[in-house]
């Protein structure tokens, strides 16, 4: 299921966009970074192979993207690249599931799949004794998944029942009307990634191998390797068990046009519940914007920073309208949007809505301080590291660098980026990204008490 703040918030200071991050008031030590932190290879079959040695401990992390992500499905079979990708490890090869998964807990080891919505995730651990094993596994569930009938029913079952739960659940309720609304129903990013009760209805078999036929190709896909491997190691590991795959013509996605809001356009969602939940927003930025930089360290100081930021300090602490309340960009591949999230009583909904707008006019009108400037880009440089202090993050960042086309110099010239920005960069970057004027809002909480019939 698509969640409340979206995929970018685990990769929040790297690839995948400018998402709200709970700063802290007191920044870490910054910690440089210099040179490529991996190597880079494109195989014959096309895969692009990243690789990074670490042999302090005897263990292999692999993460992988496949370009087989919901934006990539029929608009009338939304959930399909869920459903594809969530069925991989449901029997392969002839191994049923639980032979799978007795297969790789046997040896300590980890696998999974999961479906998103410019990509698949794939990833492994294993034992360095054991990655001919786990690569086996890989290379079964990847090339030759049964898709048996009955595993796809239990599934889909599965997915429904989530997505009736997620009909119950303020947060999910708002956040898939949000970007139905900044998006639009035809935009992919639009829809909910597991897809609805009724798409997976229409959903058949034939579709699920169709899907993983056409998308499922090593030139299609990157894989990052890290830990005790040396790039020959894991370069024969993918000759021998990924043998005969091979490349496929894919398409690119397509996206329709997606037209801004003129005024403020209200989505009212009426629940008998005590907390409105509340987001507004508009079209933000895609990750290949060169603005990024100076939009992250804006909406770190608005709100971003946590208990630094202006929002939650000003709708939070001073004004004790609402125990939440954030801001952040998610740029993704082809699009992105901005948004504004807060969780406060019935009563104060219209107040805090308020509030929010006049802050974020207030950051397009007025400079920064140099304070908030000079916090904002010492915590942003200084928690950097932390996002690479275990060989499975280094694997993850990796790939997302590759896949957003960053460069493996990414992780030395992001500080650099990061302190080049100005106070006059922020307010012109304000002025150009943010529109309180132009914007939806969506309110799902008790109408009546908020004021809002």
């Amino acid at each position: 299921m698509k969640k409340f703040i979206p995929f970018f918030l685990l990769l929040v200071l790297l690839a995948s966009g400018c998402a709200a991050t709970k700063g802290a008031s007191v920044a870490p030590k910054s910690t440089a970074i210099h040179g490529p932190i991996g190597e880079r290879f494109v195989l014959d079959n096309g895969m692009v192979l990243l690789v990074k040695e670490n042999h302090a401990l005897p263990v292999v992390m692999v993460n992988m993207a496949i370009k087989a992500g919901s934006i990539m499905e029929p608009s009338d079979k939304a959930g399909l690249a869920h459903l594809t990708a969530g069925l991989l490890t449901k029997g392969a090869a002839g191994m049923k599931a639980t032979e799978i998964s007795e297969a790789i807990e046997f040896v300590g080891g980890s696998l999974s799949v999961g479906g998103g919505d410019d990509y698949a995730s794939a990833s492994l651990t294993v034992l360095k004794k054991d990655q001919d094993t786990g690569f086996g596994l890989l290379g079964k569930v990847l090339m030759k998944p049964d898709f048996e009938q009955a595993e796809v029913d239990r599934l889909k079952k599965a997915v429904k029942a989530g997505i009736m739960r997620g009909e119950q659940e303020p947060g999910t309720v708002a956040s898939k009307a949000f970007e139905k609304a900044v998006f639009g129903p035809d935009n992919p990013y639009g829809r909910p990634t597991e897809g609805t009760v009724e798409s997976l209805d229409r959903i058949t078999r034939d579709d699920i191998v169709s899907f993983h036929d056409t998308l499922y190709a090593p030139n299609n896909c990157i894989m990052s390797v890290v830990g005790d491997i040396t790039p020959d190691e894991a370069k024969a590991l993918v000759a021998k068990h990924l043998a005969g795959w091979q490349k496929k013509d894919v398409r690119e996605p397509v996206f329709p046009p997606t037209p801004s809001p003129k005024g403020v356009e209200v989505i009212k969602i009426n629940r008998e519940i005590t907390q409105a939940n509340i987001l507004m927003g508009h079209l933000g930025v895609k990750r290949g914007n060169p603005d990024y930089y100076t939009l992250y360290v804006m909406n770190y100081i608005l709100g971003g920073g946590g208990f630094v930021s202006r929002i939650l300090n000003q709708i939070r602490d001073n004004m004790g309208l609402a125990y939440s309340a954030y801001s952040y960009f998610n740029p993704r591949k082809y699009d992105g949007g901005f948004t504004v999230g807060m969780e406060t009583k019935n009563a104060s909904a219209k107040l805090s809505i308020d509030e929010a707008r006049k802050l974020i006019t207030e950051i397009r009108e007025k400079p920064v301080t140099d304070k908030e400037l000079q916090d904002a880009k010492d915590y942003i440089t200084g928690s950097f590291p932390r996002r690479m202090d275990t060989n499975a993050k280094i694997a993850e960042l990796l790939t997302q660098v590759e896949f957003y086309g960053l460069g493996l110099d990414y992780f030395d010239m992001y500080g650099r980026e990061i302190q080049k920005v100005t106070k006059k960069d922020i307010q012109k970057a304000a002025q150009k990204y943010l529109h309180p004027d132009d914007e939806y809002v969506v309110v799902v909480g008790n109408l009546k008490e908020a004021g809002m019939q």
